[in-house]
């Protein structure tokens, strides 16, 4: 009977060193939620925004003071600034999906093993040279 153990021993020496996969932690609630919770207040900026941009609107027209004019403009940037976040916001999201499905996927085979007698493996070579394949 073979030892296990001294074969397992004998297989490490001659074989190269294996790769470790990384651990994948499953954040996807965490980041689902840290999106909605971004997404639910960058909206919310955007509809107060929108009845402050309105009202000083109104005042500018109202007193026709150059001042109320340069902060509606202000307000103006502010809510163009606050649409390009929520934007970025998605963008980031579709990134750190498609990171998570890629490395969901590295499953290698890195070392093959026949099992069998050498006279098995020399026909198959042997087959595999001449173009015939044997299932």
């Amino acid at each position: 009977m073979i030892d296990k153990s001294k074969m397992m021993e004998s297989l490490s020496k001659n074989l190269p060193p294996e790769k470790k996969v990384p651990v994948v932690l499953d954040d996807s609630k965490d980041l689902k939620d840290d999106y909605d919770f971004s997404r639910e207040k960058y909206r919310g900026l955007l509809d107060k925004g929108e009845e402050a941009l309105l009202s000083m609107l109104q005042l500018a027209q109202e007193s026709e003071h150059p001042r109320a004019y340069e902060v509606l403009s202000g307000m103006m940037k502010n809510m163009a600034d606050i649409t390009d976040k929520l934007m970025d916001l998605q963008k980031k999201k579709k990134e750190l999906t498609k990171e998570e499905k890629k490395e969901q996927v590295q499953a290698l085979t890195q070392n093959n093993v026949f099992v069998g007698s050498t006279t098995d493996l020399q026909r198959m070579l042997m087959k595999q040279a001449q173009g015939i394949i044997d299932v």
